[in-house]
């Protein structure tokens, strides 16, 4: 495959592979995604509009240059306080990995962020991953992030990324880390083609993390929990479309994750409210909810695959990455598609979030930081689906997972 180096949404030569139950795979111009759908079937998107999270400034005790890159917070509201990953001097257009590290952090040092000025009020078990507070008013943080943040852009894009060009057309609420990027596919006039088919459509809101961070040990840590709301609107949606016997598909890893956790922690039904994803999802992951996967194409050892792997068997994501190959799909957040439907034999039969088990965690390649997987050095998020405005409390991220 080769990057795409250009940010278009909808490219008019973009691609989709088309990958059913029983592993047969096709291969679609991307505009054709209603025509592949069923009548009955839910489309279910992500309506995250991406924040200006890339923020360059200065250590104040150092006087060292900087990029901070926000990374995660506790619920969609959050304003003041972030999780973030900390780079050197230098910005996208050097690869992550080649990046320098910044400069010795500790807990009460001062970042001064373009108008913004930040305080580091814990590192995470690393020295470049740490927690944040901004100062001031929510309003006033606001304000600095519109002004002064960038979104977090990687080296195979060749010109700095306006902030517009990583809103999909559905962009609602400025919460995700990242663009939601499956559902740059999503022009008016496929919508238009999903609803005059009979296909259902819906959203809910997932603050998509970052991709990746250049450093092999915080790598692993990812996906980092993530904060979503499911609307009343759409909860009912989904609960009607699977009664009904209509597929669910999911646009994007992000929405998986949502649903799956949704449900995971509502035995089996998708209620409405907040919540924060922890899960990861893998091979070893029964999935509850989503039928179908749109999502970009994806390289093997990163989470994105790994959730694939839940989908269908390995032989099957051999064969599409060779199909990826020959017919010269394009990568990353601006690349084609493929469509992949959940095999149709059964599944395996552990939930999705399993117990914290030492042992397994560290012989696993989703070890964590901390020794024994719960990573207690984290703040707490919650730990599954919650009434809107709940709050939640400092601790583990994988709040089932510790006592």
């Amino acid at each position: 495959m080769r990057a795409a180096h250009w940010p278009v949404q909808r490219h008019a030569n973009a691609k989709l592979l088309v990958v059913d139950g029983s592993g047969r795979v096709t291969h679609r111009p991307a505009r054709d995604l209603a025509w592949v759908l069923r009548s009955g079937d839910l489309v279910v998107a992500n309506d995250a509009a991406t924040l200006p999270a890339s923020l360059a400034g200065v250590h104040a005790s150092t006087g060292r240059a900087i990029e901070v890159r926000l990374a995660g917070r506790e619920s969609l509201e959050a304003v003041a306080d972030f999780a973030a990953i900390v780079f050197g001097e230098g910005d996208f257009r050097t690869p992550t990995e080649e990046r320098p590290p910044p400069p010795a952090l500790h807990a009460g040092d001062t970042l001064t962020l373009g108008p913004l000025a930040a305080t580091i009020t814990r590192v995470l078990g690393h020295p470049r991953f740490v927690r944040l507070h901004f100062e001031g008013s929510a309003d006033a943080i606001r304000e600095g992030l519109a002004r002064h943040g960038r979104p977090i852009q990687y080296a195979h894009l060749a010109m700095p990324l306006a902030l517009w060009a990583s809103w999909t057309p559905i962009a609602a609420a400025p919460v995700a880390f990242e663009a939601p990027s499956a559902s740059f596919v999503l022009g008016w006039q496929m919508l238009a083609d999903i609803a005059a088919r009979g296909i259902g459509f819906v959203t809910i809101t997932h603050a998509a993390g970052i991709s990746s961070t250049g450093d092999a040990r915080l790598d692993a840590l990812l996906p980092l929990d993530e904060a979503y709301r499911i609307s009343p609107s759409a909860a009912a949606a989904i609960e009607r479309a699977r009664a009904s016997g209509g597929r669910i598909i999911a646009v994007g890893t992000t929405v998986v994750r949502a649903l799956e956790h949704a449900a995971l922690h509502g035995s089996g039904r998708v209620s409405a409210g907040a919540g924060v994803a922890t899960q990861r999802i893998g091979p070893d992951t029964r999935l509850r909810v989503v039928d179908v996967l749109l999502s970009g194409t994806h390289e093997r050892g990163s989470s994105h695959y790994e959730m694939l792997r839940a989908f269908t068997r390995d032989a099957t994501l051999e064969r599409i990455a060779g199909e990826l190959e020959m017919h010269d799909y394009r990568t990353h957040e601006f690349g084609d598609s493929v469509l992949l439907e959940r095999a149709h034999e059964s599944r395996p039969t552990a939930d999705a979030e399993p117990s914290c088990d030492p042992a397994r965690e560290r012989s696993s390649a989703q070890r964590r930081l901390s020794p024994a997987g719960c990573r207690p050095d984290l703040p707490r998020l919650s730990a599954g689906p919650q009434t809107s405005g709940a709050g939640s409390s400092p601790g583990c991220v994988h709040a089932s997972r510790c006592p």
